[in-house]
């Protein structure tokens, strides 16, 4: 991948001043960044402040069988020929790339990381949540809308919120997997918000997105509880007694 350029991006800045977040959305396999334009404006109507960014996939599309007829679009890796064997190696090749990009979009923005949210959707999640496995200190947010991990996690990504958004009758990506990964991760001390809406197959719905921005509002992470502990910690110390 290469670095950040607004030709390979669908772009909400603010209107005045500096931005004070960053949101990078990342869309499905054969998508393009245009597929994540609602979250992108449902986003920027609750952060008019934030910049919000949706990426291009560096690779064009290619279908999952040779013999499928491609759309145009693009992928974050390949598809084609992929099983549960090899989806790992590929998800794994794809993130060194895929890190430097985001660090880019962040440096671009001088912002930090702590202040960087990933939101992707199918192949997008997928990326976002293995990104943040791999690579400490790159995003403090992910919003993983109908994705999966490519290998089981197994240890809790560091100072990071996850927030898992799935349809109850999605046929792509199964979201008993995910509901499998969240158990995991509480008991490996993860901060994580998991939702299951029915009646939704594979796709980023409007009750999903909206069901984000109220994780997003509502849920404090865990490490701004410890500060805030530390301080008052610190201030009690300090009172005369």
């Amino acid at each position: 991948m290469s670095t950040p350029q607004r030709s390979q991006a669908l772009a909400l800045l603010p209107d005045k001043g500096l931005p004070d977040l960053l949101f990078l959305l990342l869309h499905g396999a054969g998508a393009d960044a245009s597929q994540m334009r609602p979250l992108a404006q449902a986003l920027r109507a609750q952060y008019p402040q934030a910049a919000v960014v949706s990426i291009n996939g560096p690779e064009v599309f290619e279908p999952p069988t040779v013999d499928a007829q491609a759309d145009g679009g693009r992928q974050w890796y390949s598809l084609q020929g992929a099983n549960d064997d090899n989806h790992p190696e590929r998800v794994a090749a794809a993130l060194p790339g895929f890190v430097a990009t985001v660090r880019a979009w962040a440096e671009q923005f001088d912002m930090a990381w702590e202040r960087v949210a990933l939101a992707g959707f199918s192949q997008g999640a997928v990326l976002a949540l293995e990104a943040v496995q791999a690579e400490a200190q790159l995003a403090g947010r992910v919003l993983a809308f109908s994705g999966a991990y490519a290998t089981p996690p197994t240890h809790a990504p560091h100072e990071v919120s996850l927030h898992f958004l799935h349809g109850q009758r999605d046929p792509v990506l199964p979201y008993q997997d995910q509901v499998h990964a969240a158990r995991q991760l509480v008991q490996l001390g993860a901060d994580i918000t998991a939702d299951v809406l029915p009646d939704l197959g594979h796709e980023l719905h409007p009750e999903l997105i909206e069901r984000a921005l109220h994780q997003l509002r509502s849920f404090v992470p865990a490490r701004l509880w410890r500060e805030a502990q530390l301080a008052a910690a610190e201030q009690d110390k300090q009172a005369p007694h």
